[in-house]
């Protein structure tokens, strides 16, 4: 989606879907699911895993379900709580903060690349390999190989079929996409699975086949979408964060000024831009029972798209909710998640962004945006697929 040249924060966000703040919940009788807008509807659904439940897959017809084995994002307790221990040691404070020389060495020499021109194309200069590298890294995945997964990752977050579980057609071609996608997954991985059995490394594929859940090691099936989770959760967040964050500063000079002159409020500029520019903007949950939320009774086994975007604007939670502002305090936006389901990568995209946005400001005196940016179309995500700079 091509963004007008009178673009602006709102635009392509997704938020407007909460603009009425007498409507909370809301059903859509086109595509039968209900949106939840508000903050705190949005919170209490998070927070409440056996009403709403993650495992939406078993409502979508045709879909496959080993698409679900070992994808975090949806199981519920106790299977998430057993495999988010196993890839949670990935993401210790200590293993992310260990990692900043690292992200330093790396988007040094990512901007080292394009050094002397005048206009950068960001996405394909920083903020895609980047994030994508660390993660490589912790995984044990060769760096030969990325353009495998950058692929896959693609299919995975914009898939051939638009994501509405009532056109049967849709579904099936999604369903069959995603089955040819994880068969390539799984005869990738079954060779360095196969590896890290005989020659185990210091790296996240070598814990996965040596974990246990209730004494037994997990199927290749759990292993492919569990890799492949940790691959896309590990780097496409900080990819949009980083974005984001530029296009945010970029239409608010002030506020790019105040963040060039105190880095001090560079963590609170990337807070603030998950909040205002969500990359996640909807998350799916399905009702285990009968259930009362904003004044609104939604029937067992029904379809809730939870509007992460529009809470993030929501006046009773966000005053003057349409300001970016670095400086905001409190700002507990939901863009990570929030429950059990909190994102596990969140640590490791801020001190990317961090380092990123410390270094880009250090190198470039001058830095604005110098065409239209281009943004993918999946609406599940506010995602920048083309950004130039211009440097000087």
């Amino acid at each position: 989606m091509l963004i007008p040249e009178t673009w602006d924060l709102h635009r392509g966000q997704y938020w407007l879907r909460g603009r009425d703040p007498e409507h909370a919940v809301e059903f859509d009788t086109e595509k039968q699911y209900w949106s939840v807008h508000r903050y705190a509807e949005v919170v209490a659904a998070l927070s409440d895993h056996t009403t709403f439940s993650a495992e939406y897959g078993r409502l979508i017809p045709d879909y496959p379900a080993e698409a679900f084995d070992g994808d975090l994002t949806q199981m519920d307790p106790p299977k998430h709580r057993q495999l988010r221990a196993i890839a949670g040691r990935a993401f210790t404070p200590k293993v992310v903060a260990d990692l900043e020389p690292r992200i330093l060495e790396l988007t040094t020499a990512l901007l080292d690349d394009v050094a002397g021109q005048d206009v950068v194309e960001f996405v394909r200069a920083l903020a895609h390999p980047l994030p994508v590298i660390v993660i490589a890294d912790l995984l044990g995945i060769p760096k030969s190989d990325l353009a495998l997964f950058h692929a896959w990752t693609e299919m995975a977050v914009d898939p051939p079929a638009e994501f509405d579980h009532t056109d049967e057609k849709a579904m099936k071609e999604l369903g069959e996409s995603v089955a040819d996608m994880n068969g390539q997954i799984t005869e990738y991985l079954r060779e360095h699975l196969a590896e890290r059995r005989v020659r185990p490394r210091e790296d996240l594929l070598t814990r996965l086949v040596q974990a246990e859940v209730d004494g037994q090691g997990l199927t290749e099936i759990q292993l492919t979408n569990f890799v492949m989770l940790l691959f896309i959760a590990g780097h496409i967040t900080t990819t949009m964060l980083l974005g984001n964050t530029l296009l945010c500063l970029d239409r608010n000079p002030e506020a790019f000024a105040a963040v060039r002159a105190d880095r001090s409020l560079v963590p609170g500029a990337i807070e603030e831009a998950l909040r205002v520019m969500s990359p996640i903007t909807q998350i799916p949950r399905v009702t285990m029972v009968d259930v009362e939320i904003g004044g609104v009774v939604i029937p067992k086994d029904n379809m809730v798209t939870l509007w992460a975007s529009a809470a993030n604007r929501d006046p009773r939670q966000f005053p003057d909710p349409h300001r970016y502002d670095p400086a905001r305090d409190p700002n507990a936006h939901l863009a990570f998640g929030r429950g059990i389901h909190f994102c596990l990568g969140a640590p490791l995209a801020r001190l990317e962004g961090r380092v990123a946005l410390n270094l880009l400001l250090d190198r470039y005196p001058e830095l604005r945006v110098a065409k239209t940016p281009l943004f993918k179309p999946n609406p599940a995500f506010t995602r920048v697929a083309e950004l130039h700079l211009a440097t000087r």
